[in-house]
C-alpha cells in the first residue's frame, strides 16, 4: 500500500508582505502647469494701452501696446511689442506698464532771479 500524498496549498494573496509606504505624486518638469486663476483673467486692459507682459514665454518683461482683447474661457489679448512681434498673451500674465520717468531737461529748475544780481 502506498502513502497519501500531503496536498501543498499556495499562500493566501493577502499575505504579499507590508503595504508599500506612501510617496507623494511627483510633476515631472516637462508637464505644463495649469494656473487656475487664468480663466478669471483681469479686468481694466483697453486697446492701445502699453502693458508688460509677465509669467513665462516668448516676450516676457516686455512692453507692447494691447492690440486687441478676445474673451472666452481664458481672456487674453493680442499685443505688439516694442520690436514690432506680435503675440496673443493672457489677460493674467498682462499689468499696466510703467508711466515713462521724466526727461532730465525737465527735472532742471526755472531760470529765474537765483544768484543772479
Amino acid at each position: 500500500m502506498t502513502r497519501k500524498r500531503r496536498v501543498a496549498y499556495p499562500p493566501p494573496r493577502s499575505s504579499k508582505g507590508p503595504a508599500p509606504v506612501y510617496t507623494p505624486p511627483v510633476t515631472p518638469r516637462t508637464v505644463a502647469v495649469i494656473n487656475g486663476q487664468a480663466g478669471l483673467g483681469k479686468a481694466g486692459f483697453e486697446v492701445g494701452m502699453r502693458v508688460t507682459v509677465l509669467g513665462t514665454g516668448l516676450y516676457t518683461g516686455e512692453t507692447a501696446i494691447v492690440e486687441s482683447i478676445a474673451g472666452g474661457v481664458i481672456p487674453a489679448a493680442v499685443v505688439r511689442t516694442e520690436a514690432g512681434r506680435t503675440r496673443r498673451v493672457r489677460t493674467i500674465d498682462l499689468v499696466p506698464a510703467p508711466l515713462a520717468a521724466p526727461d532730465a531737461e525737465n527735472t532742471e529748475p526755472p531760470e529765474g532771479d537765483a544768484g543772479s544780481d
